[in-house]
């Protein structure tokens, strides 16, 4: 990766193909990602090589994502509902609609950071007091904030804008920082952006001497090293929680950088640091996949990638990435501007 020294600026958007290629590859990026992840959560990679060896590809007979990838399913869909007009009481209330005001069940597969959102949402409290839990730290806005990104290409002000609005109900503080820098990167990517570049969007975007940033900056000074210097640069020894925003989105962005935007790498790279493996493969897979383009995505990982079970939030069950992807980017006008439903009711409008 080039010196963040001598930074490119970002690009502007290509056409609309080139914005639908881009745009699938983040969030299909971001799907596999997740499924190639998901084994290695919570692992050292001392236990990933006992267990597997080196991780090139999936390790289960069915693959598929977990709340990463149905939230980011969820934010897309509430972004293509609402643009750039979204506001905190749209994020709120679409959480009540699709999650807390539900009768399904437990609430399943989902970080600390949402089961504390939906404890307050379900108590009453409005945002920003709903996202004042323990776990407001969380990288729970990370894994959500790439459709941002995607919606936004060219302006990671913009992006980072959006993601800290829809954060502003489950996350605060850091927690807001990784989400934002996600976003940011992403949208720089989805202009084409150099991995550099992408790098520095992201940086532009949450204070300078953030816990966020110091850890992005510490992981990708060291990518050159690869994997293992990148850990050791950010992981917090000992700490039992993986899903501290700053490591998390640090080891995603650090790993993204040691590949130099390859989509391959960029992902194994962070399945095979472990900790919270399946975001941050999941972050990488997006930045990679807007840099590079769905078609940079092996075929053998894209195909098992359908539409997701809703495991975690049933109200997604039948959505699909691609789907979402498509009503974030510039299209023809036609049937496909509405997304239906499991139930036949318009989801958008």
């Amino acid at each position: 990766m080039a010196s963040i020294a001598c930074i490119p600026s970002v690009p502007a958007p290509g056409d609309a193909a080139e914005l639908r290629e881009r745009a699938r590859g983040a969030l299909l990026g971001l799907a596999v990602g997740d499924a190639l992840g998901a084994p290695a959560e919570n692992m050292k990679p001392s236990e990933i090589r006992a267990r597997w060896g080196r991780i090139t590809g999936y390790v289960t007979d069915n693959p598929s994502g977990t709340d990463d990838t149905e939230y980011a399913i969820f934010s897309g869909l509430l972004l293509a509902r609402h643009g750039s007009a979204l506001t905190p009481a749209h994020v709120e209330a679409a959480w009540h609609e699709w999650i807390a005001d539900r009768d399904e069940g437990p609430f399943r597969g989902a970080g600390f950071s949402e089961r504390g959102t939906l404890e307050n949402l379900r108590r009453g409290l409005a945002a920003p007091i709903s996202a004042q839990h323990r776990h407001a730290w969380s990288d729970g806005l990370a894994m959500r904030a790439a459709p941002f990104g995607v919606f936004a290409p060219g302006r990671p002000a913009e992006a980072a804008r959006l993601a800290a609005v829809d954060g502003s109900v489950s996350h605060d503080g850091e927690g807001i920082y990784g989400g934002q820098a996600v976003a940011a990167g992403v949208a720089a990517a989805m202009a084409g952006a150099q991995p550099v570049a992408v790098v520095a969007a992201a940086l532009a975007v949450v204070p300078d001497d953030s816990w966020t940033a110091r850890c992005l900056r510490r992981a990708v000074a060291v990518a050159h090293r690869g994997e293992r210097a990148v850990r050791s640069a950010v992981v917090i020894g000992g700490y039992p929680w993986t899903d501290l925003a700053p490591e998390a989105v640090a080891l995603a962005f650090g790993a993204y950088a040691a590949a130099d935007g390859d989509f391959e790498q960029s992902v194994l790279t962070a399945v095979n640091m472990g900790r919270d493996a399946d975001t941050t493969a999941a972050v990488a897979g997006a930045l990679a996949g807007a840099t590079r383009g769905v078609s940079a995505i092996p075929e053998s990982w894209a195909a098992p990638i359908g539409p997701v079970r809703g495991r975690c939030l049933p109200a997604m069950t039948g959505y699909h990435v691609l789907d979402v992807a498509d009503l974030l980017t510039p299209r023809a006008p036609g049937p496909s501007d509405f997304l239906l439903a499991g139930d036949g009711t318009e989801a958008l409008s």
